[in-house]
């Protein structure tokens, strides 16, 4: 069995402690269920939404 390595959006690097690993959201793939996105707790405010989300917000009223 592979152990399961968090890697963080934001800076690259492997999120090494478990409590520290942030799960901020879903990356899709072209063939299969995709992926988790992580993040360290200190870093989670760097990251910003995808151009895709920012686009379906901005067409639904009373968002953005």
């Amino acid at each position: 069995m592979t152990a399961l390595v968090r890697v963080c959006r934001a800076c690259d690097e492997p999120v090494e402690d478990p409590d520290d690993a942030v799960y901020v959201g879903h990356t899709m793939a072209n063939s299969g269920p995709g992926w988790p996105i992580w993040a360290h707790r200190a870093h989670v405010g760097l990251l910003r939404p995808g151009a895709g989300a920012v686009r379906v917000l901005a067409r639904v009223p009373g968002r953005l």
